[in-house]
């Protein structure tokens, strides 16, 4: 078992660079049970029967994954991945709740198992602002984003946006990417208020973010199901835009690391 991080890789633990990329995505052929734990600046893969315990944490020093490092409310070590041999479990340490998906919390001091699957955890430590974790345990079948280019993958084509459309999107579907329990679309009153907030200079409206999205969903209509009107039928409600949603979703198009575009000190905005 591990209590201090080590910089160093071996064949049982490596650390991941900050742009690997979402696990959403995928993760590499490895032995069933890997776990891959991904955030802001880097993270780490670590095999199943290492028995090496992964800290997540605000000082970077003391952990093996860093999450919140200029947030005080982060605790210095936040929490603990564990594996028994069998399953990885998540652990909090420290004093906020971390939430899972769904909009359950963990609590300090308890303890959860993680499923074979992708699972972001979110600390949220006020509100407007929370830091994401990305975790994912390794099934028989993974391969994916860093498999030989002639591997067969199983990874779903993700849809072309430009820059301007990921933004509102995003904004538009932040509940879906934060994976919170029934999520809905943000209206569009809402998404204008945060898009003038992140840009003042480009003059957002309702009406503006709306037509974006339209166009969106006007492109992939041809391909996808449910994104318009005479599918869907009256009353048409929230439904265009949450099947949009969901399709960008289960694509990969939209990956909870995307939330940092809201972030007014994100250099990717």
């Amino acid at each position: 078992m591990t209590s201090v991080p080590s910089r160093s890789t071996s064949t049982s633990a490596r650390l991941l660079p900050p742009d690997t990329g979402s696990l959403a995505r995928g993760v590499p052929r490895c032995t069933p049970g890997t776990l891959f734990a991904l955030a802001r600046r880097g993270g780490i893969q670590v095999d199943p029967a290492a028995r090496f315990d992964v800290l997540f944490g605000r000082n970077e020093p003391e952990v093996h994954v860093p999450v919140g490092e200029d947030d005080p409310r982060v605790s210095r070590r936040h929490g603990v991945l564990r594996c028994d041999g069998r399953r990885w479990t998540i652990r909090n340490i420290g004093v906020v709740p971390i939430r899972l998906p769904g909009s359950q919390l963990l609590l300090s001091g308890h303890e959860q198992p993680l499923p074979v699957s992708y699972t972001p955890v979110f600390i949220r430590t006020e509100p407007g602002r929370e830091h994401l974790l990305e975790l994912r345990v390794a099934s028989a079948t993974s391969d994916g984003m860093w498999a030989r280019h002639d591997d067969a993958t199983g990874r779903p084509a993700t849809w072309a946006l430009s820059a301007r459309e990921r933004l509102v999107l995003v904004a538009l579907g932040q509940r879906y990417l934060r994976h919170e329990a029934h999520p809905q679309p943000q209206s569009w009153n809402q998404v204008a208020e945060e898009l003038a907030e992140l840009q003042p200079d480009q003059r957002w409206t309702p009406k503006i973010a709306e037509h974006t999205v339209r166009e969106v969903r006007s492109r992939l209509a041809g391909t996808v199901a449910g994104l318009t009107r005479d599918e869907v039928g009256e009353p048409v409600g929230n439904a265009l835009n949450h099947n949009l949603l969901a399709e960008l979703l289960v694509t990969t198009t939209l990956v909870p690391p995307d939330l940092s575009l809201l972030d007014p000190s994100s250099e990717t905005r």
